[in-house]
């Protein structure tokens, strides 16, 4: 089994890469903001608390991520591996992640970095913003706030997972097919 935590900046392109790297490890894919953004679209309980933090730019209570989380790795109980997309994003949620996949017998494999300069970022979430209908994708000033948030809260994941010998940093620029290349040379050399 194989377990990856795929992170970077809003726009660093998780999402798009996570989609190939999925199906070319037989991943199960868990996306906290496709998990999200469903939660939203249904109005359930968590999308309705979750959206009011969203909308804000800011990240989402520890509590309600990690649930949400959990839940979804135990609807998968048959995977070869799961891909974390958007999780976990802080100290905490890394503490909490690793003790629950402890209790399974698993572990994270590998942390996996998008890198790119904040300029590019927030002129593709710009664009994105264009046609995603993405709220938070269309206000620059959003944008930044949620690239402060992950300096402050997420960038710390990296020595904690430096620590375990399991970080990797990946430049995030580039067709979509070197990164995807960059990312499988990284995991085939685990």
């Amino acid at each position: 089994m194989i377990n990856i935590v795929l992170f970077g900046k809003p726009g660093a392109g998780k999402g798009t890469q996570a989609e190939f790297l999925k199906g070319k490890y037989n991943l199960t894919h868990l996306s906290t903001g496709d998990i999200f953004r469903f939660n939203i679209k249904n109005n359930t309980p968590l999308g309705l608390e979750a959206k009011t933090y969203i909308d804000r730019g800011d990240l989402v209570p520890d509590s309600l991520t990690i649930n949400m989380l959990e839940d979804e790795v135990e609807k998968n109980p048959h995977s070869d591996g799961f891909l974390f997309d958007g999780f976990p994003r802080t100290l905490a949620q890394a503490g909490a992640l690793d003790l629950f996949l402890a209790s399974k017998n698993q572990k994270i494999t590998a942390t996996i970095a998008l890198e790119a300069d904040d300029e590019i970022l927030v002129q593709r979430l710009l664009e994105r913003g264009k046609t995603s209908g993405r709220i938070d994708d269309q206000d620059e000033e959003k944008i930044r706030n949620r690239y402060q948030e992950y300096n402050e809260k997420t960038a710390p994941l990296m020595d904690y997972y430096k620590e375990q010998n399991k970080f990797y940093a990946v430049n995030g620029i580039g067709t979509i097919a070197e990164i995807t290349e960059r990312l499988s040379n990284v995991i085939e050399n685990l």
